[in-house]
């Protein structure tokens, strides 16, 4: 029922009273102005009754009431029960969040809008030397490496920071930034010192297994090749030798590949950038392309000839080359493959590499940049590949933060593209 059907009666009883009172005394504005005064006080009274209750303990069973009051303290109960208990559910709900991100092995830190720190947990202590007193202030006061600031300040979170330890000295931390909410930002950061040393194990491996392997690959080919030029050895061993020559060649181009991998791969080796005449560079590449078609193929070169390119030249020419040549060895006679070299609506630079071929399944087109990782095995090896090229082409890609798609329909040929970013990008007229 609504509180004003108690209410209402008492109001109407008070009214009834003073207007019975006027009539057998007289006198209607003084027994008016008397029940107004009885009905405030009484107000009055239930309204200090409320102020006490919430500010001493709300927790505790409200004052008895009657009317309207009774629906007032009532209401105000239950509201304050049901707040009470949404506020231990995310106690609880925090408790757990807290319990679970104890247990991660990266550092979390919590940032509010102005980069202050809201929340951190152990690794956050062991990682970046914060304590929990930290907390409420700013976190570039605190980590005070000038890569880092620069990276939280920067406000572009795509790429991870590596940045060294504050805490062990020859430690390397990735931090990643994830924004989230209204301007909150979660840092988490990694130890990636053990997986760095991995890295450089294997890097150094390869490295050295390739220099290793030069040696007796040489000297193979240089005993075959004496044997070659024995005119009584030809007549009876011709095909072995000319099949024993084509396999030394093949692994001499996959120790190349190799090599070429751990100098793109070592950190110490720095790009060494000029301004690349791109156009110039792909007219050599399709010539070399043309030879190795024999005329069996359409390649045609479309270019923007004013724009050329910052970077290295000696590491773009092998990575166009693999794209080139691959659309070569893998587009039927008859084909046809265009390159094109081009500036984007947005003023980056494009090369596209697109092939009438057989095309490639879609499940493996996300693998095609790993090592070694062929499509069909057999086929890759009857073509000449090393498994190599495309993972050559994405870290050239990489290390001149450019991107690479890959498009490809089976029955419709493939489209492999480089997109360099617009600072990269020299206007012939700018060079003039």
């Amino acid at each position: 029922m609504s509180p004003w059907s108690y209410e209402l009666p008492r109001i109407l009883l008070l009214l009834a009273i003073v207007v019975l009172n006027s009539l057998l005394f007289g006198y209607p504005f003084l027994w008016l102005t008397l029940a107004m005064g009885i009905y405030i006080i009484r107000e009055w009274l239930n309204l200090n009754r409320l102020v006490t209750w919430l500010r001493d303990n709300p927790e505790e069973l409200p004052p008895q009431a009657h009317g309207i009051w009774e629906h007032v303290f009532n209401t105000l109960y239950r509201r304050e029960k049901r707040y009470r208990s949404r506020i231990k559910q995310r106690e609880r709900r925090l408790a757990r969040f807290q319990e679970s991100t104890t247990a991660l092995p990266d550092a979390t830190i919590i940032l509010n809008k102005r980069g202050n720190i809201e929340w951190l947990n152990k690794r956050a202590r062991e990682y970046l030397g914060l304590k929990n007193s930290d907390m409420g202030n700013r976190i570039e006061n605190l980590v005070r490496n000038p890569v880092f600031v620069e990276y939280l300040q920067h406000g572009e979170y795509e790429e991870p920071l590596e940045m060294p330890s504050p805490t062990t000295p020859g430690n390397t931390l990735m931090v990643r930034i994830i924004p989230y909410g209204k301007s909150r930002r979660l840092l988490v950061a990694r130890d990636m010192t053990r997986l760095q040393r991995l890295e450089r194990m294997r890097r150094d491996f390869i490295a050295n297994f390739s220099h290793e392997l030069r040696t007796p690959l040489t000297v193979l080919r240089g005993y075959l090749e004496s044997m070659q030029d024995d005119i009584a050895l030809t007549d009876e061993w011709g095909e072995p030798l000319q099949t024993m020559g084509n396999q030394i060649r093949r692994m001499e181009n996959i120790n190349d590949d190799l090599l070429f991998l751990s100098r793109l791969e070592n950190p110490d080796n720095r790009r060494q950038d000029e301004d690349i005449d791109v156009s110039a560079l792909l007219v050599s590449i399709r010539e070399d392309a043309q030879a190795l078609s024999q005329g069996k193929h359409d390649i045609r070169l479309e270019c923007d000839p004013q724009t050329n390119l910052t970077g290295s030249q000696n590491e773009l020419r092998t990575a166009f080359s693999n794209l080139i040549f691959n659309a070569v060895r893998y587009t039927p006679e008859g084909g046809m493959i265009s390159i094109r070299w081009h500036v984007s609506d947005e003023g980056n630079a494009v090369l596209e590499v697109e092939d009438t071929g057989e095309g490639i399944p879609r499940q493996h087109i996300p693998r095609l940049t790993e090592r070694f990782y062929r499509v069909d095995a057999g086929r890759s090896r009857e073509k000449g590949g090393t498994g190599l090229g495309l993972a050559i082409v994405k870290h050239v890609a990489n290390r001149h933060h450019a991107r690479l798609d890959i498009e490809s329909r089976l029955g419709h040929g493939s489209l492999f593209r480089i997109t360099f970013p617009a600072k990269a990008v020299i206007k012939h007229d700018e060079l003039s």
